[in-house]
């Protein structure tokens, strides 16, 4: 369930795209804009998550865990569903309206991702409308099959420490990020309802793209230290990825979030208004994705399916490894928190005590050995201290990724259904015309938009393993080097120690 959906807002702007509701911000009007309406709730009290075939995971106990309760913030409103492209309109279930319902049967579940992305719509032929050149999405070939064609101007963006406002002579309070984007290099602020915002509209416009999830909502302790940090670590993975994918990363919506100056208003609104209104979503997104032509350029439907297939496969067992090293890392960290600090502590505490009762020898030769010994009890207590402190510097990046990674896994199976669902109307339109109840034009035609789905699906299996590989590298890296001062640290303070008793 790609679509975070409320129920139907008063006083809406805009008529429900067709093919699934669209977007509806949590507001009543444009004046509410200021509200604080993400400030107010947690995931927790949203309406309930539908759809996502990933279980919550929530770590039991302990000061460091807890840390993440993945929630795909996936909400359904019937509401807005069912409206039909102008011209094309037929009872659900097919007969009537396009002839080609006859022949090729409707898909009977109006729920599915595949019909509310429009991708039915769009296979089926039913979508038409004219694409402007900056609308088209490219999908090339490269070397290793198809991709999205790269962004010509690549850039990044810094999300830097938050800061609190206050507005309404100082009413009410509010946390805003500064972000800086390498090609504008203006700072402009932003808060996180207007991150929630922006995600709404591209999980709606790109039924094929995984758009990163945000990290969550927290209504208690929203100004906590902790809590503030450890969201702006989440918003800039969460960046790098919108920045580093060749088709999120040029679209307006998201050009707009990332260049309109914090104090304008007006072109705040008017920006938010144009991406709300944007038609190139549900069946007529498809219609902007322009893949290779020509001979050899069309995928084998077979080969499609296997490649599919062993994604789906990649996906399930890395959520499941995902999970495991998130619970893994989180008792372990838990553990130097607490256990292991106290366990060091306890062993400095017994070697101070041991020097307080060689104190009672009060005899000068001794003297040396007691003060070593002390320092021995110091040293301990400090290495204590080193690994409650660990953690953060290095298990806590590696959870931080693991969740942005949860989420890209929890959208997989909606771009999955997609792709299956344009590969079995081919299949059926073959069938078809082999029994003769469909001309070869018609059948062509699906298999052509067909192919178009399944361009857009590989090029974006294709970036996700791409970027899967450079973030973990990095991370990996990073962990390990972490490590590797960690225990140098503690080396040299039992070096220190050590030294302590060369004069005794």
């Amino acid at each position: 369930e790609p679509f975070p959906l409320p129920p139907a807002a008063a006083g809406f702007p805009f008529p429900p795209a067709p093919y699934g509701g669209s977007y509806q911000p949590s507001q009543g009007s444009d004046d509410d804009w200021d509200d604080d309406w993400d400030d107010s709730s947690t995931v927790a009290d949203e309406p309930g998550a539908l759809g996502s075939s990933y279980p919550d995971y929530e770590a039991a106990g302990g000061g460091a865990s807890g840390r993440y309760r993945l929630s795909t913030r996936s909400e359904l409103s019937l509401g807005s569903r069912g409206g039909h492209p102008a011209g094309h309109p037929h009872p659900p279930g097919g007969g009537g309206g396009a002839k080609s319902s006859a022949t090729v049967s409707r898909n009977l579940n109006r729920f599915s991702t595949f019909v509310k992305s429009g991708g039915e719509a769009f296979v089926l032929g039913e979508a038409s409308g004219f694409v402007k050149d900056g609308d088209k999405l490219c999908v090339v070939l490269g070397p290793r099959g198809p991709e999205w064609q790269e962004n010509p101007y690549p850039f990044q963006c810094s999300i830097e420490d938050p800061t609190k406002q206050t507005k309404f002579k100082g009413m009410k309070s509010y946390i805003a990020y500064k972000l800086v984007p390498s090609h504008t290099g203006q700072q402009v602020h932003r808060r996180y309802k207007h991150f929630d915002w922006l995600y709404g509209r591209l999980a709606e416009k790109f039924p094929v793209i995984s758009v990163p999830h945000l990290p969550e909502k927290q209504a208690t302790g929203r100004f906590e230290e902790d809590f503030i940090s450890k969201r702006r670590k989440g918003l800039a993975w969460w960046m790098d990825h919108m920045c580093s994918h060749p088709v999120l990363a040029q679209c307006d919506a998201f050009q707009h979030f990332l260049t309109c100056p914090s104090t304008d208003e007006k072109a705040w609104k008017q920006g938010k208004r144009k991406a709300e209104k944007d038609e190139m979503v549900g069946a007529n997104f498809f219609l902007t994705i322009s893949v290779p032509t020509g001979p050899g350029a069309s995928l084998d439907l077979q080969e499609v399916e296997s490649q599919v297939d062993g994604f789906k496969a990649f996906t399930k067992k890395m959520d499941e490894s995902a999970l495991q090293l998130n619970h893994t890392a989180n008792e372990f960290a838990r553990k130097q928190v607490t256990g292991f600090k106290k366990e060091y502590q306890k062993v400095g505490h017994s070697f101070k005590c041991l020097s307080q009762a060689f104190e009672l020898d009060q005899q000068a030769f001794s003297a040396g050995l007691n003060q070593a010994i002390a320092f021995t009890a110091e040293a301990y207590d400090a290495i204590g201290d080193l690994f409650a402190d660990q953690p953060r510097q290095d298990l806590d990046p590696v959870m931080d990724l693991l969740a942005l990674y949860q989420g890209h896994l929890a959208n997989f199976p909606d771009i999955i259904h997609v792709q299956k669902g344009a590969l079995t109307k081919v299949k059926e339109s073959k069938r078809h015309v082999e029994e003769g109840k469909m001309e070869l034009q018609k059948a062509e035609g699906i298999q052509e938009r067909c192919n178009i789905i399944s361009f857009a699906t590989l090029a974006e299996i294709n970036h996700f393993h791409k970027i899967r590989v450079r973030d973990f590298k990095s991370q990996m890296q990073h962990f390990l080097q972490q490590q590797i001062l960690f225990f140098q640290k503690v080396t040299q303070k039992l070096e220190e120690a050590l030294h302590k008793y060369d004069s005794v």
